[in-house]
C-alpha cells in the first residue's frame, strides 16, 4: 500500500511482476494486453473454476459507462474521483464525462505501479476540464481526499467512484468506514456508485475461495444486502442495488443475472 499519495508527476514505484495483481487480472478478463503472465495464469485458474468471470468483468465495465454517464448528463455533477481505477481501458471515466461535459474533471487513485507507468493515456482529457491521476490507497481515505483537493473543489459536488475495489478490503466494517470518511467530507449532491461482486453463486464463492488460498490477491464476496449497506445515510439513484446489468439498461439491450451488483447514492 501507498502511504503517501503523489501525483502522476511523482517517481514511478517499481512494478512486482512476480505477483499477480487485481488490476492487471482484470486487464486480462477484458481483453487487455497490460498484464504479466503471472496475472494470466491466476486469471486463467479463476475462469477455469468459473467461466462466467470474464462476463461479470465486462458487466462492471458496462455499468460504470451507464452511472458515469448518468451522473453527468442527469445529475449534473461535473467532478469526478475514481479510486481503484485500474488499468486504461475503452470508455475510462474521463472519456465518458468529458464527452458529456467537456468542463469535467477527474482524479484517478491507484496502487498498482503499472497503473501510474500508464498515466500518460489517463491524463489526456479535454482541454476545458482537468484530468489527474493520484497512486494512493483506499486505506487512507483523508490523504486522497487531501491529494485529490489539487484538482477538484471539495466545496461542490463530488462523484465517488469505487467500481471492484471495496471487495479487496475483507472486513465489512472496514470496508463501509472507509465509505463513509471518503463520503463525509463532501457536501449535499455529492454522488457514490459502486459495484462489486456477490456471493450470489455457489460456483463463483467456490472459485473465489480457491483463488483467495492460493495467492496475496484477496477478494471478498458480499451479499447484495452487504453491499447495499456502503449507501447507509444516502438516498438510492433509481432502481436500487440490483445486477449490473440491470442498472438502467440501454432499451432493447439485454439484461441477464450476472453475479456483481451496483447501485448509485446521493448525499442528502
Amino acid at each position: 500500500m501507498a502511504t503517501t499519495p503523489v501525483s502522476s508527476s511523482g517517481p514511478a514505484p517499481e512494478i512486482n511482476t512476480s505477483v499477480p495483481h487485481s488490476a492487471r487480472i482484470w486487464n486480462y478478463w477484458l481483453g487487455g494486453k497490460d498484464n504479466y503472465l503471472v496475472d494470466q495464469q491466476a486469471a486463467d485458474q479463476f475462469q477455469a473454476a468459473f467461466p462466467q468471470i470474464a462476463e461479470n468483468a465486462r458487466s462492471f465495465r458496462a455499468f460504470l459507462r451507464r452511472g458515469v454517464t448518468y451522473l453527468a448528463a442527469d445529475a449534473g455533477i461535473r467532478q469526478f474521483l475514481d479510486v481503484g481505477t485500474g488499468l486504461p481501458t475503452a470508455d475510462n471515466t474521463h472519456e465518458l464525462a468529458q464527452r458529456v461535459a467537456p468542463e469535467c474533471r477527474i482524479v484517478y487513485v491507484d496502487n498498482d505501479p503499472l497503473v501510474l507507468a500508464h498515466a500518460h493515456a489517463l491524463l489526456v482529457g479535454s482541454p476545458e476540464g482537468a484530468t489527474d491521476y493520484l497512486h494512493a490507497d483506499l486505506h487512507q481515505p483523508e490523504a486522497v481526499l487531501d491529494a485529490a483537493a489539487r484538482t477538484l473543489d471539495l466545496e461542490k459536488p463530488v462523484a465517488v467512484i469505487l467500481s471492484g475495489i471495496l471487495g479487496h478490503v475483507m472486513d465489512d466494517g472496514l470496508a463501509r468506514d472507509l465509505v463513509r470518511r471518503l463520503v463525509a467530507p463532501l457536501p449535499s449532491g455529492s454522488h457514490v456508485l459502486i459495484c462489486d461482486g456477490t456471493d450470489t453463486n455457489e460456483e463463483l464463492r467456490a472459485a473465489q475461495e480457491q483463488h483467495n488460498d492460493r495467492g496475496p490477491v484477496q477478494y471478498r464476496l458480499r451479499s447484495p444486502e452487504e453491499i447495499g449497506s456502503f449507501f447507509d445515510g444516502l438516498d438510492l439513484v433509481d432502481p436500487g442495488v440490483v445486477p449490473c446489468t440491470r442498472w438502467r439498461p440501454e432499451p432493447g439491450t439485454p439484461a441477464p443475472h450476472v453475479d456483481s451488483y451496483g447501485a448509485v447514492g446521493r448525499k442528502p
